[in-house]
């Protein structure tokens, strides 16, 4: 091998290990900041949290976590939902098994009123056997069965959502509103009164339940005020 060749050779594995190197840096500080951005989130600053997400992002803009995380932003706090749409999607695309993602995408459809879509991703999100929270699936599909007028198989998924989180008060609460339609009062009743005494918020006092349902009546319409006032109802059975 000529002088040159070798020369080269050596220069071009000095420019490979500089481009790798610098490539994990990148990644580094996109770990870093997306760390910094759940950090903010936990405590509820939104807008400093989508900052580091999109520094984040400028850096790693595949890494599912990020895309996921600029989409529940997107989604949650700035109400832009196709925008959230649009991440969520990327997230999946860069991991057809990230149920997180796709459960995300069961929601953004179910707030756009599309709960047979929505229904489609919840049940996508749940197709993965390993994923760690399957009861936000069991619960988000069971409210889009409610919403349409399916109340035995929205039952059915609030139960599958108890059996994986028997604490959780929220399933509870939805299927009282779904016994309540189907004019099982009785049953309506037993199971607000077991979601009252499971939230830790209210720890079974119902007065305490009723003066928070009262109070998120101000804020809420739609169909959240409708179910919150439903809630007043039940808890008078």
């Amino acid at each position: 091998m000529s002088y040159v060749r070798i020369v080269t050779v050596i220069c071009l594995l000095s420019a490979i290990a500089c481009a790798t190197t610098a490539s994990q840096d990148a990644l580094q500080q996109a770990g870093a900041h997306y760390k910094i951005g759940v950090a903010y989130l936990n405590e509820s600053k939104a807008q400093q949290a989508f900052v580091e997400f999109q520094k984040a992002y400028e850096l790693n803009p595949h890494d599912k976590e990020v895309l996921n995380a600029i989409g529940y932003i997107y989604l949650i706090y700035f109400d832009e939902t196709e925008k959230a749409i649009d991440f969520f999607t990327r997230a999946t695309k860069a991991d057809p098994n990230y149920s997180d993602a796709f459960n995300n995408l069961g929601f953004a459809y179910e707030k756009l009123g599309l709960f047979d879509t929505a229904i489609s991703f919840y049940k996508k999100a749940l197709s993965n056997l390993l994923y760690p929270t399957p009861d936000k699936a069991y619960i988000g599909m069971g409210n889009s069965y409610y919403r349409l007028g399916r109340y035995e198989d929205a039952i059915s998924s609030y139960k599958e959502a108890i059996k994986r989180a028997p604490n959780l008060s929220l399933p509870y609460m939805r299927m009282a509103l779904c016994y309540n339609a189907l004019g099982r009062y009785g049953d309506a009743s037993t199971a607000m009164t077991y979601a009252i005494t499971l939230d830790p918020f209210y720890n079974g006092d119902r007065e305490k339940a009723v003066e928070d349902l009262t109070i998120r009546t101000l804020t809420a319409s739609g169909y959240e005020e409708k179910d919150i006032r439903d809630y007043l109802e039940i808890i008078k059975y």
